[in-house]
């Protein structure tokens, strides 16, 4: 699986930068781009039918339809970038890495997608036992000076 880069824009809440998404949902967002997006490099992502930029509620109704036209729950366009950075979270991104790949320059915003959760906590433990297993057989291993000695000592 490689992954593939995109650049953002600053903005007021965004620091510019680079995220990189899994290749195998590449063809789609292409897909979107090249049918109905605007052309350019500037090109904006969404537009309405009359080839102007929607306004909120004009992009609502669009996207309430395509939500009930493909059988998905109701759900906000953001719930989608929600749910991105908490399974990168989930995954174990770190706190900088969360806030690097949502353009956030405060660790505020980026603590929002480190939920806790009995599926993480059950990774965490199961490292921590891991590494307590690598430990104690390293310990069985190591030779105590005692044991050097008697092996020295023929006489015990």
């Amino acid at each position: 699986m490689v992954a593939s880069s995109f650049a953002t824009r600053p903005s007021r809440e965004r620091v510019a930068g680079w995220f990189s998404v899994p290749e195998e949902t590449i063809p789609e967002p292409w897909a979107h781009l090249d049918e109905f997006a605007e052309q350019g490099e500037n090109g904006h992502v969404f537009i309405g039918p009359k080839g102007g930029l929607p306004r909120r509620s004009g992009f609502r109704r669009i996207w309430n339809k395509v939500l009930k036209d493909v059988g998905l729950p109701a759900l906000r366009f953001h719930d989608l970038r929600h749910v991105g950075n908490t399974l990168a979270a989930a995954d174990g991104a770190s706190l900088k890495e969360l806030m690097s790949r949502m353009g956030h320059a405060s660790a505020r915003a980026a603590l929002i997608y480190q939920h806790a959760s009995r599926d993480r906590d059950k990774v965490i433990a199961a490292a921590l036992g891991k590494a307590l297993a690598v430990a104690q057989e390293k310990e069985k291993k190591k030779v105590s000076g005692t044991q050097v000695a008697r092996k020295l000592d023929t006489s015990v």
